[in-house]
């Protein structure tokens, strides 16, 4: 079955493309970028910032619009960044965290939603 291998090989390479981009849109902000793919038990966050007093966990979706890109996050996949985050907060210091989510589509500016959702 090489076709899903190679499907998957180009999701998981579309994915780092956009990591970068979010990455250089944020700094571009005046955000600091403290983790790239930060893994821990409870998962994965895209990106780790910082601005002011704030550490933001930044989710990075790309798909064929900004609708289809915010509608694939699902309820679960906050709270495995929320518990990701919680795990990084505790290697460092007590800043405020937000959560913000940073959706890519093809030949547009990258739609940065800050404060996307509050910990429950």
């Amino acid at each position: 079955m090489p076709f899903p291998l190679k499907k998957r090989k180009k999701a998981y390479l579309k994915g780092i493309w956009a990591e970068k981009i979010a990455g250089l849109y944020l700094q571009f902000n005046g955000y600091t970028i403290l983790e790239r793919r930060f893994k821990t038990p409870f998962g994965e966050i895209d990106l780790i910032s910082r601005k002011g007093s704030y550490i933001v966990a930044v989710e990075v979706k790309t798909r064929a619009t900004y609708e289809k890109a915010a509608l694939s996050i699902s309820p679960r996949q906050m709270r495995r960044i929320q518990n990701s985050l919680s795990f990084y907060i505790k290697r460092c210091s007590s800043l405020d965290l937000r959560f913000d989510v940073i959706l890519i589509s093809p030949w547009k500016w990258p739609h940065h939603i800050q404060g996307a959702w509050f910990p429950h």
